[in-house]
Protein backbone atom coordinates (compact mmCIF):
# COMPACT_ATOMS: atom_id res chain seq x y z
CA UNK A 1 0.00 0.00 0.00
CA UNK A 2 1.06 3.39 -1.08
CA UNK A 3 1.33 6.70 1.39
CA UNK A 4 -0.67 9.28 0.22
CA UNK A 5 1.34 12.71 0.45
CA UNK A 6 -1.07 15.04 1.02
CA UNK A 7 -0.17 18.48 -0.77
CA UNK A 8 0.70 21.36 1.52
CA UNK A 9 0.39 24.48 -1.17
CA UNK A 10 -1.60 23.03 -4.34
CA UNK A 11 -4.87 24.24 -5.54
CA UNK A 12 -8.07 23.29 -4.12
CA UNK A 13 -8.53 20.19 -6.32
CA UNK A 14 -5.45 18.47 -5.97
CA UNK A 15 -5.71 18.80 -2.09
CA UNK A 16 -9.20 17.35 -1.77
CA UNK A 17 -8.48 14.36 -3.90
CA UNK A 18 -5.24 13.30 -2.30
CA UNK A 19 -7.40 14.05 1.08
CA UNK A 20 -10.10 11.58 0.26
CA UNK A 21 -7.47 8.84 -1.57
CA UNK A 22 -5.70 9.48 2.16
CA UNK A 23 -8.54 8.73 3.82
CA UNK A 24 -9.53 5.90 1.84
CA UNK A 25 -6.04 4.17 2.44
CA UNK A 26 -6.46 5.12 6.37
CA UNK A 27 -9.44 2.38 6.21
CA UNK A 28 -7.24 0.36 4.57
CA UNK A 29 -4.66 0.45 6.75
CA UNK A 30 -6.92 -0.22 9.67
CA UNK A 31 -8.39 -3.54 7.84
CA UNK A 32 -4.30 -4.44 6.98
CA UNK A 33 -3.08 -8.01 8.60
CA UNK A 34 -6.72 -9.27 9.61
CA UNK A 35 -8.68 -12.37 8.72
CA UNK A 36 -12.45 -12.80 8.07
CA UNK A 37 -13.56 -13.36 11.61
CA UNK A 38 -11.76 -10.27 12.89
CA UNK A 39 -12.79 -8.01 9.97
CA UNK A 40 -16.52 -9.49 11.19
CA UNK A 41 -15.48 -8.35 14.74
CA UNK A 42 -18.46 -6.21 16.09
CA UNK A 43 -17.62 -2.94 17.92
CA UNK A 44 -19.95 -2.85 21.16
CA UNK A 45 -23.37 -4.38 21.51
CA UNK A 46 -26.22 -3.41 20.33
CA UNK A 47 -23.96 -2.03 17.36
CA UNK A 48 -23.43 -3.56 14.09
CA UNK A 49 -20.56 -1.80 13.63
CA UNK A 50 -17.56 -4.09 12.63
CA UNK A 51 -14.48 -3.37 9.56
CA UNK A 52 -15.88 -4.95 7.40
CA UNK A 53 -19.48 -3.26 7.34
CA UNK A 54 -17.28 -0.03 7.43
CA UNK A 55 -15.95 -1.65 3.95
CA UNK A 56 -18.89 -2.32 2.56
CA UNK A 57 -20.88 1.20 3.68
CA UNK A 58 -18.00 3.24 2.43
CA UNK A 59 -18.54 1.09 -1.13
CA UNK A 60 -22.23 2.27 -1.05
CA UNK A 61 -21.72 5.91 -0.28
CA UNK A 62 -18.75 5.83 -3.29
CA UNK A 63 -21.34 4.05 -5.11
CA UNK A 64 -24.31 6.44 -4.14
CA UNK A 65 -22.51 10.05 -4.34
CA UNK A 66 -20.25 9.81 -7.43
CA UNK A 67 -21.85 7.44 -9.61
CA UNK A 68 -25.77 7.94 -8.27
CA UNK A 69 -25.90 11.63 -7.38
CA UNK A 70 -22.64 13.15 -9.62
CA UNK A 71 -22.69 11.29 -12.48
CA UNK A 72 -26.48 10.43 -12.85
CA UNK A 73 -26.59 6.74 -13.08
CA UNK A 74 -29.08 4.56 -12.09
CA UNK A 75 -27.64 2.07 -10.21
CA UNK A 76 -28.73 0.15 -7.17
CA UNK A 77 -27.86 -0.51 -3.85
CA UNK A 78 -24.82 -2.93 -3.33
CA UNK A 79 -25.65 -4.48 -0.01
CA UNK A 80 -28.98 -2.53 1.38
CA UNK A 81 -32.44 -2.83 0.22
CA UNK A 82 -35.52 -0.68 1.53
CA UNK A 83 -36.38 -3.84 4.06
CA UNK A 84 -32.88 -3.81 5.14
CA UNK A 85 -31.63 -0.51 4.88
CA UNK A 86 -28.45 -1.20 7.32
CA UNK A 87 -27.23 -4.73 4.99
CA UNK A 88 -24.21 -3.13 4.59
CA UNK A 89 -23.63 -3.33 8.16
CA UNK A 90 -25.58 -5.99 9.20
CA UNK A 91 -25.16 -8.94 6.63
CA UNK A 92 -21.24 -9.45 7.66
CA UNK A 93 -21.17 -12.64 9.56
CA UNK A 94 -21.04 -14.72 6.17
CA UNK A 95 -19.97 -11.95 3.89
CA UNK A 96 -17.23 -12.73 1.25
CA UNK A 97 -13.98 -10.39 2.42
CA UNK A 98 -12.60 -10.80 -0.39
CA UNK A 99 -15.47 -9.80 -2.75
CA UNK A 100 -16.38 -6.47 -0.11
CA UNK A 101 -12.83 -4.89 -0.88
CA UNK A 102 -12.76 -6.17 -4.39
CA UNK A 103 -16.22 -3.89 -4.69
CA UNK A 104 -14.90 -0.92 -2.56
CA UNK A 105 -12.08 -0.46 -4.81
CA UNK A 106 -13.90 -0.51 -7.88
CA UNK A 107 -16.48 1.84 -6.58
CA UNK A 108 -13.47 4.11 -5.42
CA UNK A 109 -12.11 3.65 -9.18
CA UNK A 110 -15.29 4.30 -10.89
CA UNK A 111 -15.96 7.31 -8.54
CA UNK A 112 -12.23 8.50 -9.49
CA UNK A 113 -12.80 8.01 -13.31
CA UNK A 114 -16.27 10.18 -12.91
CA UNK A 115 -14.26 12.98 -11.04
CA UNK A 116 -11.75 13.16 -13.56
CA UNK A 117 -14.13 14.56 -16.26
CA UNK A 118 -15.57 16.86 -14.06
CA UNK A 119 -15.02 20.19 -12.35
CA UNK A 120 -15.45 20.92 -9.39
CA UNK A 121 -18.26 23.22 -9.68
CA UNK A 122 -19.93 20.38 -11.97
CA UNK A 123 -23.23 19.50 -10.29
CA UNK A 124 -25.70 16.36 -9.71
CA UNK A 125 -29.07 15.95 -8.45
CA UNK A 126 -29.69 14.11 -5.11
CA UNK A 127 -32.04 11.64 -4.43
CA UNK A 128 -34.36 14.67 -3.38
CA UNK A 129 -33.91 16.14 -6.30
CA UNK A 130 -31.79 18.91 -4.59
CA UNK A 131 -28.69 20.18 -6.44
CA UNK A 132 -25.05 19.36 -4.98
CA UNK A 133 -21.54 20.26 -6.57
CA UNK A 134 -18.72 17.73 -7.07
CA UNK A 135 -16.95 20.32 -4.49
CA UNK A 136 -19.38 19.21 -1.50
CA UNK A 137 -19.58 15.63 -2.70
CA UNK A 138 -15.47 15.98 -2.30
CA UNK A 139 -15.76 17.42 1.13
CA UNK A 140 -18.45 15.32 2.31
CA UNK A 141 -16.39 12.43 1.60
CA UNK A 142 -13.73 13.20 3.09
CA UNK A 143 -16.13 13.85 6.29
CA UNK A 144 -17.77 10.57 5.92
CA UNK A 145 -14.38 8.49 5.45
CA UNK A 146 -13.01 10.82 9.06
CA UNK A 147 -16.05 10.12 10.68
CA UNK A 148 -15.77 6.47 9.72
CA UNK A 149 -12.36 6.05 10.26
CA UNK A 150 -12.21 6.73 14.03
CA UNK A 151 -15.22 3.80 14.34
CA UNK A 152 -12.53 1.60 12.64
CA UNK A 153 -9.17 3.05 15.30
CA UNK A 154 -11.54 1.94 18.16
CA UNK A 155 -12.97 -1.47 16.61
CA UNK A 156 -9.16 -2.18 15.42
CA UNK A 157 -7.88 -1.86 18.80
CA UNK A 158 -10.55 -3.95 20.10
CA UNK A 159 -9.20 -6.61 18.18
CA UNK A 160 -5.88 -6.11 18.62
CA UNK A 161 -5.02 -3.51 20.63
CA UNK A 162 -2.79 -1.56 17.15
CA UNK A 163 -3.70 1.92 17.11
CA UNK A 164 -2.20 4.91 15.13
CA UNK A 165 -1.66 4.54 12.00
Amino acid sequence: MQYVDIPRNDDERSTLLAFLEWQRETLARKCEGLDADQLRTRSAPPSSLSLLGLVRHMAEVERGWFRRTLAGEEVEEIYCTKDDEDGDFDNVDTADVDEAFATWRDECARADEIVSRRALEATGLQRTGREVSMRWILNHMIEEYSRHNGHADLIRERIDGATGY
